[in-house]
């Protein structure tokens, strides 16, 4: 099976760039987009100059719980640079949330509790709210993956949006927000998983 239908069979539409979208970027950014593809994964990925952004992860079903995606991981975490990923919130009807958010506390990762995302989703027309993972060798703060997401969000996500989907994604302000308010919204999403 081709990766991209791998990945669409595996995420929410909501989620997924079209595979021409991945496609060009792959081709035309490949100075920082990448793919790592073997037969039991699919890792998609940006790394630019100071930290990395994991855009897809998918493990097949029949291979997870055998340390796959721990290494794929350690490849990631031997960079050196802040690895930044997006993850739907927990839902407990849905236990692949859970397992999710599960598989990156163990791996380091911390919820970015004072950064708000939620963007519109071009191929559902609802908005989608994303809460930020982060794993930071150096104590990295949340305002630098703040920065980081900011520029994910441009270079990556919106990267010829008008193109692709016949309209442009929301402008980035609209999109991802700072909050260092210690308030009930900003809840550690790992806290009790």
């Amino acid at each position: 099976m081709h990766w991209y239908e791998k990945l669409n069979q595996y995420f929410p539409v909501e989620e997924m760039k079209s595979r021409e979208h991945m496609e060009t970027l792959l081709r035309e950014r490949s100075d920082i987009y990448h793919k790592d593809e073997g037969p039991h994964h699919v890792l998609m990925y940006a790394e630019l100059e100071k930290f990395v952004f994991i855009d897809y992860l998918f493990v097949s079903k029949d291979s997870r719980g055998q340390g796959l995606g721990h290494k794929l991981m350690e490849k990631m975490k031997h960079k050196g640079k802040p690895i930044i990923l997006e993850v739907e919130p927990v839902n407990y009807e849905d236990s692949d949330t859970e397992k999710r958010l599960r598989f990156y506390k163990r791996e380091g990762f911390e919820h970015a509790q004072s950064i708000g995302y939620e963007r519109k989703s071009l191929a559902t027309n609802e908005v989608n709210k994303m809460e930020i993972l982060y794993w930071a060798p150096q104590n990295e703060s949340e305002e630098m993956i703040f920065e980081a997401m900011k520029k994910t969000y441009e270079l990556i996500h919106t990267y010829k949006d008008e193109k692709f989907y016949g309209e442009s994604y929301q402008p980035t302000d609209e999109v991802l927000t700072f909050d260092n308010d210690e308030s009930e919204d900003n809840e550690d999403i790992l806290k009790n998983i």
